[in-house]
């Protein structure tokens, strides 16, 4: 039987940290779109990540993998944890609010549990988890708007791009506890953005051309911020968090990130989201709660 463990003052501290870094990620994408296409502004968030972490895994004279089968399975987490999320969420951002992708974005645990339901014995539908995953997607629903699914206009299309990058962060997750699971967490982040930015260097050199560097200093800025701290430095923070609290009480992270994101995006952005985002957070939120065993953890 799985146990949940329970969070030190330092965790709660970290997850905090780690909460309001990737909150502030979204305003600082969408910042950078004001110049910089999407595929380079994916492009930029992976090269610099990676360039820092390995840095890092060399600072730390960690061994670098050697066998072709781990860096395969480098290529195919870059491409799900981050070429295919980052690409559609990022374009996503140039047609939704800041604040609506964060909120879209805690889908990922719910699409997590369903995934890991499909690849591991261990992790069973319980009757709690049903309920849960019931309550995120009633949320998520509720937060982009019954009527959105009666028309296909540009919004829902970016919608429906958003939650597809949680889906795609789903299985990323189930392929790093497959392949991934007996690696230093600095390798595994470092080759994976390895892996992504092979990708994205012909994407961005095929579909947005040659990449710019005469940028305004606010996109600079803007880039060094979801590059090196909200990629990089979370990366890091995020597996320090994982190995004090468990994956279980890490999920909550995705409950600290739509607050922060929503108040930067209507602080700098002037954005205002309807009440139906904050009813539909409500019920996801709920529904994580329910997951994470916060509530109903007898019934299983």
């Amino acid at each position: 039987m799985n146990t949940q463990k329970s969070i030190s003052p330092r965790a709660w501290g970290e997850l905090a940290l780690l909460g309001l870094i990737w909150g502030g990620s979204f305003l600082s994408i969408r910042i950078a779109l004001d110049e910089v296409p999407v595929v380079t502004a994916v492009l930029h968030r992976t090269f610099w990540a990676m360039l820092v972490l390995w840095g890092m895994v060399f600072a730390l004279r960690l061994p670098i993998p050697r066998d072709p089968r781990i860096w395969f399975s480098f290529l195919v987490m870059g491409l799900l944890n981050n070429v295919i999320p980052f690409g559609l969420m990022t374009w996503g951002q140039l047609h939704v609010e800041s604040g609506l992708t964060s909120i879209l974005n805690a889908a990922t645990a719910v699409f997590g549990v369903i995934v890991a339901a499909m690849v591991f014995a261990d992790e069973r539908l319980t009757v709690r988890k049903i309920i849960g995953v019931g309550l995120g997607f009633l949320g998520v629903a509720t937060a982009i708007g019954l009527e959105q699914f009666l028309t296909f206009d540009l919004r829902s299309t970016a919608q429906l791009a958003i939650l597809g990058g949680t889906i795609s962060y789903a299985f990323a997750s189930a392929w790093a506890r497959k392949r991934l699971g007996n690696l230093p967490p600095q390798i595994a982040a470092a080759g994976m953005l390895t892996g992504s930015t092979l990708v994205l260097i012909p994407a961005a050199l095929i579909i947005d051309g040659p990449v710019g560097f005469d940028l305004q200093p606010v996109t600079w800025a803007a880039i060094a911020y979801y590059a090196l701290i909200a990629t990089a430095g979370a990366y890091l923070l995020y597996y320090r968090v994982l190995a004090m609290a468990g994956a279980g009480n890490l999920m909550l992270v995705t409950l600290l990130i739509p607050p922060v994101a929503i108040v930067l995006g209507a602080w700098v952005l002037d954005e205002e989201l309807p009440p139906r985002a904050f009813v539909g957070f409500a019920l996801l939120g709920l529904g994580l709660l329910i997951l994470n065993g916060k509530f109903g953890r007898r019934r299983d």
